[in-house]
């Protein structure tokens, strides 16, 4: 073992020549650690920022497809988004706040699965766990088709008939990535994510600073319609328009678990580690979910069949808050700037 506490340990393979399959492998998987050498555990472990993007990304990419469907399940109803957004906003930071006890009352990680089997029993932790690798399933393939989709919407028709091989190539290379280890995978999603935020932070407050002047109006619009609800469909048919609403959008909120579960994988001090990065995640996610939803209300974003709610306009309109001048005006530019609107995961695949 080497001295030096940062250096790799000794590679067993070294010694003697290695086949093919073992020099695939070791490019794959990487090389052997020593489990007993206590600076791996340093070397392998994530700082705040890094455990955002490796655990983070899961709540970000509910973005993806949580608050379209919420916003879709409000039909004409649009004027119900607002309250919808702060809904969706508020339900992020209190989930994120009972995550946060549970990072102070059970540091070793485990999630619902500790919680449940410490609290209530084997039995009710073997439920949570089940349902827990159920939600992952669940999470992952919905998250690469709502990737694919959202490229594939801006491909001609021709194209779709890839969008599947496309998505399993997708998997596969999650798979190879997270064989590498999980801090070898974060490194190489970190730009992938900065882009994301940079470009969402950007753009949703773009869109909404560039309607403040149209607040008033807007605010007028929004109580005739409430008024006209109220006279067809009721009180009490608005308030069940609304939670049918609010619930397409419950996938907006899978993710942020992953803090809690992950814990094991968090430097030292795990506890103020894991809730700096639950705080990261449920800013970001609030801002990203509300945010979006209220683009869709004030661009006047409507579904189109065979494309996502963010692919369905072929340009932004004419009150972008983009400069109308040079580049800016030229249709190319424009559709850009509305492919990168898109809250996806995959924005790197777009902009190439």
């Amino acid at each position: 073992m080497s001295a030096h506490g940062d250096s790799e340990p000794p590679n067993p393979l070294d010694a003697h020549p290695q086949t093919f399959t073992q020099k695939i492998k070791r490019a794959v998987v990487g090389g052997p650690r020593n489990v007993e050498d206590p600076s791996v555990f340093h070397s392998v472990s994530l700082v705040a920022f890094l455990a955002w993007v490796g655990l983070g990304a899961d709540g970000l990419s509910s973005s993806s497809y949580g608050p379209e469907e919420a916003f879709k399940a409000l039909g004409d109803q649009t004027y119900l988004a607002v309250g919808l957004a702060l809904a969706t906003a508020f339900t992020v930071f209190i989930i994120s706040y009972a995550y946060s006890h549970i990072i102070e009352q059970f540091p070793f990680g485990g999630g619902g699965y500790v919680v449940a089997s410490k609290l209530l029993g084997p039995k009710a932790g073997l439920v949570s766990g089940s349902a827990l690798i159920i939600d992952y399933v669940l999470t992952i393939t919905i998250s690469v088709a709502a990737g694919a989709d959202a490229v594939f919407s801006f491909l001609p028709a021709d194209l779709h008939g890839a969008k599947l091989p496309v998505e399993f190539t997708v998997l596969g290379l999650l798979m190879l990535m997270n064989m590498r280890g999980i801090k070898e995978s974060v490194k190489i999603l970190t730009p992938v994510f900065i882009v994301f935020l940079i470009t969402h932070a950007a753009l949703i407050a773009g869109v909404i600073g560039s309607h403040v002047s149209e607040f008033p109006t807007m605010a007028t619009e929004f109580k005739t319609g409430y008024h006209h609800g109220l006279s067809t469909l009721g009180a009490g048919g608005m308030l069940l328009l609304f939670m049918r609403a609010y619930s397409m959008g419950g996938g907006t909120y899978t993710g942020i678990e992953a803090v809690s579960n992950g814990l094991m994988i968090m430097r030292e001090p795990k506890v103020a580690t894991g809730k700096r990065t639950m705080l990261l995640m449920a800013v970001s996610l609030a801002i990203t979910a509300g945010g979006i939803i209220l683009a869709y209300l004030l661009m006047h974003v409507s579904p189109v069949d065979g494309k996502t709610m963010n692919g369905s306009p072929t340009d932004l309109p004419s009150d972008t808050f983009l400069p109308d001048t040079g580049l800016f005006k030229s249709p190319w530019f424009q559709r850009r700037c509305y492919c990168l609107w898109r809250p996806r995961r995959d924005l790197s695949t777009v902009l190439g």
